[in-house]
């Protein structure tokens, strides 16, 4: 008979060194979330370094991301803006500067409201956003392919599963 190994990682060993102090911690459930939060942290930090590549802040893209999910002509006021990255109006106006000097996005003014500001997403910054996003489904593309179609399809499931079940735990306390 062929006995089969498997590979450990680093949260096996840490759950190997946990264990004699916390005997009754479930050791499958703290694997899973140490593993989604180590995954959760180097897929930020592949998406810091994919950006950065591009001329990007993360904080720069979201608003380059939120222009993008508004639809043609791809508009939000500033005040949206501000208050989907939940930022004061001064950040915002500081990261819309940074965004127009690159030639991403430019100020209109809002026809509504005088005193207001329509931000719009440039040809530029939409082509930044594609090729950014282009580039870190490439990245986040090449480690899954650690698993097969159906054990992806299997673990998004799961993952999902998971998610719901934070979502009803949320809904019931609000």
């Amino acid at each position: 008979m062929v006995k089969t190994t498997v590979e450990r990682d680093h949260v096996d060993r840490f759950l190997e060194e946990l264990e004699p102090e916390l005997p009754s911690l479930d050791l499958e459930v703290e694997g899973i979330v140490e593993r989604i939060g180590g995954l959760n942290r180097r897929f930020h930090r592949s998406l810091d370094e994919t950006l950065a590549a591009f001329g990007l802040t993360n904080g720069e893209w979201k608003v380059l991301c939120y222009l993008r999910q508004a639809g043609p002509p791809n508009r939000r006021s500033a005040g949206q803006l501000a208050e989907r990255a939940e930022l004061s109006s001064g950040a915002m106006t500081n990261r819309l500067d940074r965004l127009e000097e690159s030639g991403l996005v430019r100020r209109l003014p809002d026809p509504d409201d005088r005193r207001g500001v329509q931000v719009e997403l440039t040809d530029a910054g939409r082509r930044a956003w594609q090729d950014s996003v282009s580039a870190q489904a490439a990245k986040e593309a090449l480690v899954a392919a650690a698993l097969s179609d159906k054990e992806k399809r299997q673990l998004n499931e799961l993952l999902r599963r998971m998610m719901l079940e934070f979502e009803r735990r949320e809904q019931a306390r609000s």
